[in-house]
């Protein structure tokens, strides 16, 4: 048995992306920051940031293209996935991301999470979004290796 399972909850470091396949799938990316205070030698407690690469598929890509911006609060559930790929100078790279199930804002409404009344508060999870979210996470998640000719721009 094994078990491939991240948690996270995180502050978006920048904007999302995102890019359609040429079979039409959306695909968002974004990076998410983590932080771990611990103290030092010396007692002093230190602050580190853990940066992480975030993959979104299908009707939660749009969902995340639509509502999440920079520094907004989210806990993301999902795998974490090794790829490898060519780049332009034909060299070999590898990165690894979180390839997210599920996806949830947090906060207040400055921050693109929970906010009231009745259609706000559906943005940040409930009601309509919330089903298509679990819809689209209850599909089955296609093969992440996508290469520069599956991206249109």
């Amino acid at each position: 048995m094994s078990v491939n399972k991240a948690i996270l909850v995180g502050r978006l470091g920048r904007d999302p992306e995102t890019r359609y396949t040429s079979a039409g799938q959306a695909v968002c990316n974004f990076t998410l920051a983590t932080d771990e205070t611990y103290k030092d030698r010396n007692g002093e407690r230190q602050k580190r940031t853990e940066w992480h690469r975030i993959v979104v598929w299908g009707k939660q890509a749009e969902i995340a293209q639509q509502y999440l911006h920079k520094g907004s609060l989210i806990f993301v559930e999902g795998r974490i996935q090794t790829r490898q790929w060519d780049d332009r100078e034909g060299q070999k790279r590898t990165t690894v991301e979180i390839v997210a199930n599920n996806f949830r804002m947090l906060g207040g409404r400055a921050e693109g999470g929970m906010a009231a009344g009745a259609g706000a508060g559906a943005v940040a999870g409930e009601a309509e979004p919330q089903a298509a979210a679990a819809a689209a996470g209850a599909e089955e998640m296609p093969s992440t290796e996508i290469s520069d000719e599956d991206i249109p721009f």
